[in-house]
């Protein structure tokens, strides 16, 4: 069962902002508005953009997503700077993102600003975007290679401005899930404002640490369609959803499941890439089963061996028999499922036969059918 943080919470896509930064993608604006509408199918609460001020075509795409007819809230994320803000605000949008580096790596080397500095300019550019009634969110870039009393000063300033979301970022993917967990829940005590957790993928723990933020009082978390984003991009739709229902089903059943493969194929052919075999919920493998031991149990009970379920997802899963590690409960299942019965000495002899045949090289399913009625002529 999903415990007490785990209730409420929203989903912020940024496959158009943070995926657009994935060294494989080039969208137009056709492209564009596919994924928007088919993430708003799919039903999460935010859409985030890339900046309107990128480029010209980016401020064109971001006027012309904003007028389609879409029930997800959309943002754009930009610096906090007064110049991008002024631009920002004409787009239509309903909220803006805003983030400054904090780190001392970010702060030497990026803008160059101290702390008091970054509060007092966050200060105006959150007026400005108040005042036109958007939604606003602030980002402590780099938030865990940040020094935490900088964190603390910052995070209190901008939540006295009354803000709807604070962003947790975990900007170079080098947190841990404790880390995280401990960060949100302090600030879930001290804050007022909803907190958001952004996370990235460079040592693998970009799920995790998205979960962990939940746990510990989080309401945001942002992903992308297969995780796409700078580097090893951030936490993957797919994977999330994934983590959510395996906690409990009952967490994502807002949500278009079956909409979670379409878009993973969509967008790697956008791409140009394969979807990885065993990928979350959309992997060719991710509901196979192969040894005789698996399909034995997943015959009689699928909960054995899956903690998802292929239908919720509009898939199948996949009984592998032709190979080396194959079990006669398999063949018998594949046997009645062609219209064919033995009796156990048969299956027993058929087994042996297709195990010693996929010693050489795996079977495809048209040759263990041929094998299987060849035996059943005979």
């Amino acid at each position: 069962m999903p415990g007490p943080h785990i209730s409420k919470f929203y989903l912020i896509d940024t496959t158009l902002r943070e995926g657009e930064q994935c060294a494989r993608a080039h969208f137009s604006l056709k492209n564009k508005i596919q994924i928007a509408k088919g993430l708003d199918e799919f039903g999460v609460e935010y859409i985030e953009l890339t900046s309107p001020c990128a480029s010209p075509q980016s401020r064109e795409d971001i006027d012309h997503i904003a007028r389609l007819d879409l029930r997800a809230r959309l943002l754009t994320h930009i610096r906090c700077s007064m110049e991008d803000a002024r631009i920002a605000v004409e787009t239509g949008v309903h909220g803006i993102n805003l983030l400054f580096g904090t780190s001392h790596l970010l702060r030497r080397h990026s803008h160059g600003r101290s702390i008091e500095e970054i509060i007092e300019q966050a200060i105006e550019v959150i007026h400005f975007i108040q005042e036109k009634r958007l939604e606003v969110r602030f980002t402590c870039e780099d938030t865990f290679r940040s020094d935490i009393n900088d964190l603390r000063r910052i995070y209190h300033a901008m939540d006295t401005l009354g803000l709807i979301r604070i962003g947790v970022a975990d900007t170079v993917g080098i947190a841990t899930p404790r880390q995280v967990y401990d960060l949100v829940a302090e600030l879930r005590q001290s804050v007022r404002a909803g907190i958001e957790f952004h996370g990235h993928n460079d040592t693998g723990c970009a799920i995790a640490n998205a979960f962990a933020a939940l746990e510990a009082g989080a309401r945001y978390i942002d992903t992308s369609i297969l995780g796409i984003g700078e580097r090893n991009g951030i936490t993957p739709l797919a994977g999330m959803i994934a983590r959510l229902y395996a906690t409990e089903p009952a967490l994502v059943a807002r949500y278009n499941l079956k909409m979670l493969a379409p878009l993973a194929r969509m967008v790697a052919q956008m791409l140009g890439v394969e979807i990885p075999f065993n990928y979350y919920i959309a992997g060719e493998t991710a509901f196979s089963h192969k040894a005789g031991l698996h399909t034995k149990a997943v015959l009689q009970e699928p909960k054995c061996y899956e903690v998802l379920n292929p239908e919720d997802f509009g898939l199948q899963r996949t009984i592998e028999i032709g190979h080396r590690l194959t079990g006669r409960h398999a063949i018998t299942a594949r046997a009645r499922a062609i219209g064919l019965q033995f009796d156990e000495r048969e299956l027993f002899a058929i087994t042996a036969t297709i195990k010693r045949l996929a010693d050489e090289a795996p079977l495809s399913p048209r040759q263990v059918d041929r094998i299987l009625r060849n035996w059943f002529a005979d």
